[in-house]
């Protein structure tokens, strides 16, 4: 796989690790204890857990392709632990380029 495809799939999964992660905390937790609607939690989890697993692979697979150092790699990983964690990671990679690619 290329480089622009593995950014491309990097970022996409991101996206969605992220909104999954507000969606389950901004959400589904309030319907679980306000509501008493444990199966929002259920399903938003679920999703949720697919996409992190499937982000921390990307972390891994972006590091290799683009030959990331172990701190870029660390952040990434920690991105994904912190609300629009990912949105800020997308944003610092987008804002330095060139020079993210170039490590």
């Amino acid at each position: 796989m290329g480089d622009a495809a593995v950014i491309k799939k990097f970022r996409a999964i991101g996206t969605a690790e992220a909104i999954s992660f507000l969606l389950l905390l901004g959400i589904a937790m309030p319907l679980k204890y306000m509501m008493d609607i444990p199966e929002a939690v259920k399903y938003t989890g679920w999703v949720h857990g697919i996409l992190f697993v499937w982000y921390c692979y990307m972390v891994i697979e972006a590091g290799q392709a683009l030959k990331w150092k172990f701190g870029r790699i660390f952040l990434a990983f920690l991105a994904a632990l912190l609300p629009f964690g990912p949105f800020v990671f997308d944003r610092w990679f987008l804002r330095r380029g060139k020079s993210v690619l170039e490590d």
